[in-house]
């Protein structure tokens, strides 16, 4: 079950249950009253008969003094349960009948125990019912989830053949070099093309869910020096020690990949991207002089961009595969100062 999906039956598998959780309990609170007034009646209607008789087994007697207003009515109080009755010929006292406070006490109990057993098998069929109920709404879902990589692959497919063909075009043009910054500029477009197409395809087959040996300092020295040629004003500085993880290596590539992309595309002129391996925190920290963001909490949303280039969904893709990898990411910004990023690799080191 893909994270999407686990994220859709566990919601809707808690809202289902805990609301029919909750109208049951309310059901049964209301059922343990009528159970308990049902009880108290039948005292009731048995302390009527035994006035009569005086034949009371489970009652006890006593006289007391003759309240009118307390007269032919059940009481309760400090746990005793009775009722007065008046007596013939005699207005000075009344019959006092009584269930003692134990018997009545356990009466109460033993409603409450066949009440709560009910409840707890209620609770068993309704814990069925609630995960029968949210894998059939998740049907809609993995059918919308299927169709929507279906058209990824197939878009992915697709660009694969044009891209392939501006590449080997732009590698055979001959240009002035007055025109090889156009050129240079064109091949970055197509490496940025080709970068997003990199990125849905390693979301889309779940690389996060393989894992092997990755020698991270070693990882680094090659995107960095892929880096220094896309963005050769930029200058990249790596300062690390070898830390090994146990992650997938593509999963990996693209978070480096878009962090370090973002720095040198959004930096200044001869501005620098700083890059850390903290081997005792077990920590990679990236950071740029470029121009800063004015929301850095919304940078990992989808879409969300501070400039008119890209399309925004770079961090979005660091940040999911960030999760998948059980990797925190965290980032401190500031205009036209640059951003920090600092990723937590606790999970993933070896050993």
């Amino acid at each position: 079950m893909r994270r999407a999906e686990r994220e859709s039956f566990l919601k809707s598998f808690g809202v289902f249950f805990l609301s029919l959780s909750l109208l049951s309990g309310i059901l049964a609170y209301l059922y343990y009253l009528k159970q308990t007034h049902e009880f108290q009646e039948k005292v009731y209607s048995e302390m009527q008969l035994c006035s009569y008789t005086l034949k009371c087994e489970e009652y006890l007697l006593d006289f007391v003094e003759l309240e009118p207003k307390k007269l032919y009515r059940l009481m309760e109080d400090g746990g005793e349960l009775f009722a007065h009755f008046s007596i013939p010929k005699n207005d000075k006292y009344a019959l006092k009948l009584s269930l003692e406070r134990d018997k009545y006490q356990k009466y109460l109990q033993d409603i409450k125990i066949t009440v709560l057993k009910q409840y707890l098998l209620a609770l068993l069929a309704l814990t069925a019912l609630s995960l029968l109920f949210s894998l059939y709404a998740l049907h809609p879902l993995r059918n919308a989830l299927r169709l929507t990589e279906e058209f990824s692959r197939d878009i992915l497919h697709d660009l694969g053949t044009p891209l392939a063909a501006l590449r080997l075009n732009v590698s055979l043009l001959h240009v002035m070099p007055s025109d090889e910054k156009k050129i240079k500029r064109v091949s970055q477009s197509i490496d940025t093309i080709a970068s997003l197409g990199d990125n849905l395809r390693s979301y889309l087959e779940g690389h996060a869910c393989q894992k092997e040996e990755i020698d991270l300092l070693e990882l680094l020295k090659e995107r960095v020096a892929l880096f220094e040629k896309l963005y050769p004003n930029i200058t990249f500085s790596l300062n690390a020690s070898t830390l090994l993880l146990e992650a997938n290596h593509d999963a990996i590539v693209r978070i480096v990949d878009n962090i370090l992309s973002n720095a040198a595309k959004y930096n200044k002129i001869d501005g620098f991207v700083k890059i850390d391996i903290d081997t005792k925190k077990k920590t990679l920290r990236i950071e740029d002089s470029g121009n800063g963001m004015k929301n850095p909490k919304m940078v990992f949303d989808r879409f969300y961009k501070e400039q008119e280039r890209g399309m925004g969904i770079g961090l979005h893709i660091v940040k999911k595969f960030c999760d998948a990898l059980k990797i925190g990411i965290e980032l401190e910004s500031e205009i036209s100062k640059g951003t920090v990023f600092m990723i937590h690799l606790n999970n993933v080191v070896r050993g």
